[in-house]
């Protein structure tokens, strides 16, 4: 009797075991995005859903590269619609039944399967052509320096994952389809399902035994739902983690226009000083622009909760870089390696202060030179060209301009022909090295 029992009580452990793990993942993640500062992005709620809706559920800015766009939506759909019966199987293991919705379902359920198989083959298909595109079309935006090692392997693993996964899908209701065939009167195989693609896999089964039959579906159930568990702890290491933070990413998104960039409110309290003839020089400072503690960012922890939610949401696609002018002629920019330093940076911190019960030891290193060099970040040309390429509304060009204000700012550096603009600027109130009394000399030699 408790032999009969055995297979459900491993399931509902491993379970257990993988929504532990998973959650705890999910709450280191939250606690590393914690460590930014503050900012209030709760303003248009329902311009912010409607956005949401359009680019992480809609996927609207995918498609604008046809190919890559179409083959992504394929598999995106797929996952969507194949993690239904994720919940029919999870159903399964935890009371030892056996696709429990299909007496409930009837003709429905034939119809639902038959739609998960379809999509399986799609992106099983979709999937091969990916890793082709990397691997012997081998696209430029896959083999740039920040993808060698471990990202580039990264990105191989999930395909093969999704390889695997789909194979053992279709593999587990070919032997499914092939019991039902040969054995109707085999306990716990009732009729059941429509098989239009693992029919043919089926075929293979020929001539088989229902012992035989039966252990290829078993192994192959428990093969796909512990790769499963296995896939869900595993988007903690990897780029991927976008299948599930893309929806707050594209929430909390910036929606002002490209161009406008936040003052910081103590400069600009000071300007304002500086324009109005009838302001006090001696007045108490206004609270509201009390001048911070630092000026822009120099690691993580200086930098908002979005922009450290936008790291972590990175997908390394490379749309930012391949549009970036700067990449493009040949300078160390990429807005795909800022982001993906910062998430790495982060996730150091985070592991500092797990590590040193909750409080942050300081290792010597910051963002700013042990990541990204003052040669990226100058190498800018603040074109927003990145930002209106990610396919997920992510901003690598706030974190480059956060952290020149913390150069210009905190270290007076910055290259020497900005220096001359700002000299000329404080002196002349224009860019260029002429008093104003001289700026209509050019004319005369007209």
């Amino acid at each position: 009797m408790i032999l009969a029992f055995l297979p459900n009580l491993v399931f509902l452990v491993l379970l257990i075991i993988t929504i532990f793990i998973f959650t705890r993942n999910i709450l280191k993640i939250k606690s590393n995005i914690d460590l930014g500062e503050n900012i209030d992005r709760t303003d248009k709620p329902s311009e912010r859903w409607k956005n949401m809706a359009q680019i992480a559920l809609g996927q609207s800015k995918m498609v604008k590269r046809p190919i890559a766009g179409v083959l992504h939506v394929v598999v995106y759909i797929g996952f969507l619609i194949i993690n239904i019966e994720l919940l029919e199987i999870i159903i399964d293991g935890i009371f030892g039944t056996h696709r429990i919705f299909a007496p409930i379902l009837g003709g429905v359920y034939d119809v639902l399967i038959a739609t998960f198989e379809f999509f399986a083959f799609l992106v099983l298909v979709a999937v091969i052509l990916f890793w082709c595109r990397r691997n012997i079309i081998r696209l430029n935006r896959f083999w740039k320096n920040e993808m060698k090692g471990w990202p580039k392997l990264d990105a191989d693993l999930i395909l093969y994952f999704e390889i695997i996964l789909m194979t053992l899908f279709l593999t587990m209701n070919g032997a499914d389809f092939y019991i039902q065939n040969n054995f109707p009167n085999a306990e716990h195989y009732q009729q059941a399902g429509s098989f239009p693609i693992s029919q043919y896999i089926a075929a293979l089964l020929e001539g088989v035994s229902l012992e035989t039959a039966i252990t290829i579906e078993r192994i192959a159930w428990w093969m796909h739902i512990i790769g499963i568990f296995i896939f869900l702890n595993y988007l903690y290491y990897s780029k991927h983690l976008h299948i599930l933070l893309a929806f707050p990413n594209t929430y909390f998104a910036n929606l002002n226009a490209k161009g406008a960039f936040a003052n910081n409110p103590a400069v600009t309290a000071e300007v304002k000083l500086m324009f109005d003839p009838d302001a006090d020089p001696y007045a108490a400072a206004d609270d509201s622009a009390e001048e911070p503690d630092k000026f822009g960012a120099s690691d993580v922890m200086d930098l908002n909760k979005i922009q450290l939610l936008n790291a972590y949401t990175c997908t390394e696609c490379g749309r930012c870089t391949s549009e970036c002018p700067a990449n493009q002629t040949g300078k160390l920019l990429s807005p795909r390696k800022i982001m993906m330093d910062t998430r790495d940076r982060l996730t150091e911190v985070g592991k500092n202060i797990q590590k040193n019960k909750g409080v942050f030891v300081p290792d010597g290193k910051q963002l700013l030179n042990n990541y990204i060099s003052t040669e990226e970040l100058w190498a800018c040309t603040s074109c927003n060209a990145c930002v209106q390429a990610c396919p997920i509304d992510i901003d690598p060009l706030s974190i480059i301009m956060s952290m020149r204000q913390y150069l210009v700012m905190e270290e007076s550096s910055a290259p020497t022909d900005l220096n001359n603009m700002m000299g000329n600027i404080e002196n002349n109130g224009a860019p260029w090295p002429f008093n104003q009394q001289d700026r209509i000399n050019w004319v005369q030699d007209l």
